[in-house]
C-alpha cells in the first residue's frame, strides 16, 4: 500500500495554534500554565521559529481540549 507523499504544512499548524489561542482569548502565559509548555516555546511555535516537539503539541492539544489528531490534521 502506498501513501501520497507531501511535506507537512507547518505554517498551517502555526496558524492553527494562533487561531485556537485567539478564539479562547488566552495569552501565552495562560496557555503556558494550562499546557505546561513554556511561554518561550509557545511563542517560538506560534511564530514559526521552531516546529515544536510532538510532546509539546500533545500538551497544547490537551490544554485546548481537542485531540492531537484534530490539531495535527492541518498538516
Amino acid at each position: 500500500m502506498s501513501y501520497p507523499t507531501r511535506d507537512p504544512d507547518f505554517e498551517a499548524l502555526r496558524l492553527a495554534l494562533a487561531r485556537l489561542r485567539d478564539e479562547r482569548g488566552w495569552s501565552f502565559d495562560e496557555l503556558a500554565e494550562r499546557s505546561g509548555v513554556s511561554r518561550r516555546t509557545l511563542i517560538s511555535m506560534e511564530h514559526g521559529s521552531t516546529r515544536g516537539r510532538l510532546d509539546s503539541w500533545f500538551r497544547v492539544s490537551q490544554a485546548f481540549e481537542i485531540s492531537i489528531s484534530d490539531l495535527l490534521a492541518v498538516l
